[in-house]
């Protein structure tokens, strides 16, 4: 992959919303060179979708967030890809990550509520055939995404502890 590539990656990482007009005058390339690069990233499958990312809780919009340890076994006819599959095609699955230890995927699920996400766990996760264990973890505040900061620089309301 070409650097400049990378170096469009890189603004468009950063900053989403990133005009072309900016990305070029940053880069010092013309405007055309910068449209025909992103156009080729996205054609290549590269850059996969723009998102933003929400702090629900200024909303006041209540999700629950969970994070699902899940063991697996595999067979001849089902490996690691083909449960990723599966599990990836649940709308409530915003993650399936491959990882080393104890358990085989770490998967991140949102639901409208605790029992949304027990069901969930129940009833699709846990019926997969090859599943072994699960073991759920629920997110209480998130205070970072995406390298984003989502907590406010609230006043400190402890008292003081004066020993």
């Amino acid at each position: 992959m070409e650097s400049l590539e990378i170096e469009v990656l890189k603004l468009l990482e950063e900053n989403g919303r990133m005009s072309v007009e900016e990305m070029a005058e940053v880069l010092a390339l013309p405007t055309e060179r910068v449209e025909e690069i992103i156009r080729k990233l996205e054609e290549n499958g590269v850059i996969l979708k723009y998102k933003a990312i929400v702090d629900w809780e200024k909303v006041h919009e209540d999700f629950v967030y969970a994070l699902i340890n899940v063991k697996v076994s595999l067979t001849r006819e089902r490996g690691y890809d083909d449960i990723a599959k599966r599990i990836a095609k649940f709308p409530e699955v915003h993650a399936v990550r491959l990882v080393s230890g104890e358990y085989d995927f770490q998967v991140v699920i949102k639901g409208k509520s605790l029992k949304d996400v027990a069901f969930f766990v129940a009833e699709k996760i846990s019926t997969i055939p090859e599943v072994r264990d699960t073991f759920t973890h629920f997110v209480l505040r998130t205070y970072k995404e995406e390298g984003v900061n989502l907590f406010s620089d609230e006043e400190d309301r402890r008292l003081a502890f004066v020993p």
